[in-house]
């Protein structure tokens, strides 16, 4: 059986900041570890343990290393031969330093998967006062950011800007103590102006709105837009509704599709013709109970094509 390419999760971040937890979460899903065997390499021994009952039902081996002299290629390679893998989580204390792991290369067939930087809430403030640079240099490169434990007046959009700053690319939540997650974004970090009689979106400020109106659609319901984009027909929807849309890579280059809305008006339906369409957001809740943003046609004018057709999805 010929083995594929195995992922390899870093969870980086101070000792108790909530490393171990997310690792078992990434443990327990199998859209992760793929069923097979998970290797837990574990450069802590921290509050949380990665307790056997874990380990047996998810079919998962863990090796402790206690100094970083023991993180070497030669034992990495000692461990793909021994384990074979189907996926590693790496837990990584930041008291190493991340330039470490410049040091090592990979076995042949692991390779970086995700980049996860944790950091604890209550303690998050004082640690970027007087150790700044170990507790955000592994900030600067990870794929996503997650401040846990974050008390009632954390102030989330204060420190979520200075955090794009750092990083721009990366997806950046907050764990609230009662266990809730939200991104941080407030009004005043959108690009666009929320507090204008109509909110305008710039055609490069499409795919943000798309985006932030799938997570916070109550954030716009009752406000006026205005926006370029284009009529699709559904074949499942009645008469006098159309999917006001854009293209999208979703994915890959091969897969494009449209994202958009439903929006309630008279428009024909011509995914070739770009307009400027103003309308009123309104919050409605689904067949299936999901809440979503739909669009209430106020007018339409014809509009020029995009200069890139395409949507963008830039992180906030």
């Amino acid at each position: 059986m010929i083995r594929r390419f195995v992922p390899v999760y870093l969870i980086t971040g101070f000792i108790e900041s909530g490393k171990t937890t997310l690792g078992l979460t990434v443990l327990g899903n199998e859209r992760f570890t793929n069923g097979g065997k998970c290797l837990i390499i574990c450069c802590e021994d921290g509050e949380a343990e990665w307790d056997e009952k874990s380990l047996q039902q998810y079919n998962g081996v863990l090796v402790m290393l206690d100094s970083q002299d023991e993180l070497t290629t030669e034992r990495l390679e000692a461990l793909e031969k021994e384990h074979k893998p189907s996926c590693v989580i790496m837990e990584y204390n930041s008291m190493w330093g991340i330039e470490k792991l410049d040091t090592i290369l990979l076995p042949k067939l692991w390779d970086w998967a995700q980049v996860v930087t944790v950091a604890d809430g209550t303690t998050f403030e004082n640690y970027m006062a007087n150790m700044r640079k170990i507790l955000t240099d592994p900030m600067k490169t990870a794929d996503m950011i997650c401040i846990n434990r974050c008390a009632a007046d954390f102030n989330k959009s204060s420190w979520r800007r200075q955090l794009r700053a750092m990083n721009s690319a990366a997806t950046i939540f907050f764990e609230n103590q009662d266990g809730t997650v939200d991104d941080g974004i407030t009004d005043e970090d959108l690009p666009y102006d929320m507090k204008a009689d109509t909110v305008v979106i710039t055609d490069e400020q499409f795919g943000i709105f798309y985006v932030d109106s799938m997570d916070h659609p109550e954030r716009y319901d009752g406000k006026k837009v205005r926006l370029v984009g284009q009529a699709w027909k559904r074949s499942n929807f009645p008469k006098g509704f159309y999917y006001f849309a854009r293209n999208a890579m979703t994915c890959c280059s091969n897969d494009i599709a449209p994202c958009g809305w439903v929006c309630k008006g008279e428009r024909t339906p011509d995914n070739k013709t770009y307009f400027t369409l103003t309308a009123l957001c309104k919050q409605v809740k689904g067949p299936d109970g999901e809440v979503a943003l739909m669009l209430n046609e106020i007018s339409t004018e014809r509009a020029k094509t995009p200069r890139e057709e395409l949507v963008s999805f830039v992180n906030l």
